[in-house]
């Protein structure tokens, strides 16, 4: 997919003055860099002393150890997935070719690579995925666990063919900051968890190659920051690798400095990142994951170099892991909102182990639980090594006293977002916050008063979730747009303008006008967005108890004109429409669960699933996964009588 005219002007238009000055300056440095490459300076002596304590490794559980060393087998073995492509060529990889469409990225100046054409580059997700070396830590926990020197000398095997194959600002690996962020992270646990075996020294501060890797992505992070609009979960990567890199291998003259201004950086833009509640200001769960994943990672090395961290760091990653823990539903899932691409920061873990469940292990070693908060019965690798480096909140005084919640939140005004809960573990999310993040609002899609029903842990009303990115426009559009959630569409177009696959032009804004979610019986929310210019749209939802009921009540107000109400159903949902009802079928852990949704009867409803002209009727499972599932369409006319006043959908759980 290649970028118009157009499409540049609409992004100039979203940036300040301050942030095209700063554009400007980037593009004459890479223009002055294109012929100036220094090696770096000469480092002699360096030594490596940010090791985990004795007994780390002891306390990792052998549940997780066992399902870590499983996982590194799959990896000698050749045998990887990323994005739903099976790979077998993990034991020589070659780390320019996409799977995904046989194309390899074209060499050359970094900087004149066209990473979003897929044409000419590939699915650069696939090419870059690999390369953040995310893999190469769990090999390197493998040896740490086993002390089995196959998995050090294959770590050690591909770092040296990934240094020689991609010289510094050479090819597609150097074009993008949060990808040198989350490698140069990656790098400091590899070394970390190499500690012991005997070639660790000679392939990282005794390498010239290393050191001169390690030099260059640093000068580059320091040089070519995320910016202005764009300055997202990318910038916390930059800066939160940069920053772990200049605690860990501080070896070179400009390491203090970097260390500082990383630091500087990582404390003002995680507070910039995040709203008051604790929520990621993305509005898109699983970047307030990798936000969180990536603010623990530095504070670990932050606490093993002995640097002082601002409280307010420590701060935002107490109220990030509160949040969470306030937002997941009794299987410890959070919701499905907004863009997700299975985006990690930092990887020690084998395949089955859960990720949220992990983060809420690591907080409560590190800030200590709340009475509210969920069980977390599953093990994880990460905790016991992050928690051996950062000092504990509760004993270390880390942290200054701060309010945390007596009980467990259910309304965050400031990011619109709601969770009503109800028996037999029924949860439902309403949306009634900003847009998204930024004037670009990246990640965000427009979901405006969306609902997501759960009923033990299950999707019954599904956010669909994301799918891609890049190189197939018609997909990314649609599951980001209106008719892609469980929402109203007016005339055929998005609340929200899109001005390209990662960019907003015009962003709905939305009022919660009701949120009563602690009284007995009945939980309310009520809201409406200004997304359509003629046409007001307010929902209310309200959850009863007793009757194990929920009433979502859409009410209508201006011109006319044509309407859609979409309800999607997750994946394991199975219905049978007749009219404007729809028995809901479903198993979970063996048993048969059921609903009924009454769907308001002024509209003409139809069942979808799995339609590709256009697309209607998937849910994504994960980045670059999707499957058909059933999507309900209610249509009909807004003309003043057809559709005026209100219409109500009643969703009753059985049993």
């Amino acid at each position: 997919m290649t970028l118009s005219t157009g499409w540049y002007l609409r992004r100039l238009s979203r940036m300040g003055p301050r942030e095209v000055g700063g554009r400007v300056g980037d593009a004459l440095r890479r223009r002055r860099w294109r012929s100036v490459r220094p090696d770096g300076p000469a480092v002699s002596g360096a030594r490596f002393t940010a090791v985990l304590p004795p007994g780390t490794i002891g306390a990792v559980p052998p549940d997780a150890a066992k399902r870590l060393v499983a996982e590194a087998d799959r990896l000698m073995a050749g045998h990887v997935e990323y994005f739903g492509v099976v790979r077998d060529d993990l034991v020589d990889p070659d780390w320019w070719h996409d799977p995904k469409t046989g194309r390899r990225a074209p060499w050359g100046y970094a900087f004149d690579v066209p990473y979003r054409d897929e044409e000419a580059v590939g699915d650069i997700k696939q090419i870059w995925e690999l390369s953040r070396h995310q893999y190469l830590t769990v090999l390197a926990a493998a040896y740490a666990l086993t002390g089995d020197e196959r998995y050090a000398e294959r770590v050690a095997e591909h770092l040296r063919s990934w240094w020689a194959a991609n010289a510094p600002l050479r090819g597609v690996h150097w074009t993008s900051g949060i990808e040198l962020g989350i490698r140069l992270l990656s790098w400091v646990w590899v070394r970390r968890l190499l500690e012991g075996w005997p070639g660790a020294a000679g392939l990282f501060e005794g390498n010239p190659v290393a050191l001169r890797q390690i030099w260059h992505h640093q000068r580059w992070l320091a040089a070519f920051p995320s910016r202005g609009s764009s300055a997202n979960n990318h910038v916390i990567a930059e800066a939160a690798g940069q920053f772990a890199a200049a605690c860990a291998f501080g070896w070179f003259p400009a390491s203090a400095r970097w260390r500082d201004d990383a630091l500087r950086t990582l404390e003002r833009q995680l507070r910039a990142n995040t709203f008051g509640s604790g929520l990621n200001r993305e509005l898109a769960t699983e970047y307030h994951g990798l936000v969180l994943e990536l603010g623990l990672a530095a504070v670990a090395e932050a606490d093993a170099a002995g640097v002082p961290v601002p409280s307010t760091v420590r701060l935002v990653l107490l109220r990030m892991t509160d949040a969470l823990a306030a937002v997941v539903d009794n299987r410890l899932r959070p919701p499905r909102q907004g863009d997700s691409d299975d985006g990690h920061g930092l990887v020690v873990d084998g395949a089955g182990t859960d990720r949220w469940g992990s983060l809420l292990a690591t907080g409560d070693a590190v800030f200590g639980r709340l009475g509210w908060w969920p069980e977390v019965t599953g093990t994880d690798v990460r905790t016991p090594l992050l928690a051996a480096l950062v000092r504990p909140y509760a004993k270390g005084g880390a942290t200054p006293a701060v309010s945390r919640p007596a009980a467990r939140p259910a309304h965050f005004a400031d990011a619109g977002m709601t969770i009503l809960r109800g028996p037999g573990d029924i949860w439902c999310r309403c949306d009634g916050g900003p847009h998204g993040f930024l004037s670009i609002a990246a990640h965000a899609h427009a979901d405006a008063l969306s609902v997501e029903v759960r009923h033990d842990g299950v999707d019954v009303l599904a956010d669909p979730g994301t799918y891609c990115y890049h190189g197939q426009p018609e997909w990314r559009q649609y599951f980001r747009s209106t008719l892609g959630h469980n929402t109203l569409q007016w005339e055929g177009t998005d609340q929200s303008v899109s001005g390209g696959p990662f960019l907003w032009t015009r962003h709905a804004r939305s009022r919660v006008l009701v949120a009563e979610t602690a009284g007995e019986g009945v939980a309310r929310w009520c809201a409406e967005h200004d997304g359509y210019e003629r046409f007001t749209h307010r929902r209310r939802v309200e959850l009863t108890a007793a009757s194990r009921e929920l009433r979502v009540v859409d009410e209508v107000r201006g011109d006319g004109g044509a309407v859609r109400l979409a309800f999607h159903l997750g994946p394991a949902i199975a219905a049978e429409l007749t009219g404007n009802r729809a028995v809901l079928t479903w198993i979970r852990d063996g048993e048969d669960r059921s609903a009924a949704l009454d769907l308001p009867e002024q509209l003409t409803w139809r069942a979808h699933r799995g339609e590709s002209t256009p697309p209607l009727g998937w849910y994504s499972p994960g980045f670059g996964r999707k499957e058909p599932s059933t999507t309900l369409v209610g249509t009909g006319v807004a003309d003043g009588t057809a559709l005026s006043g209100e219409f109500a959908t009643v969703l009753r759980f059985h049993g």
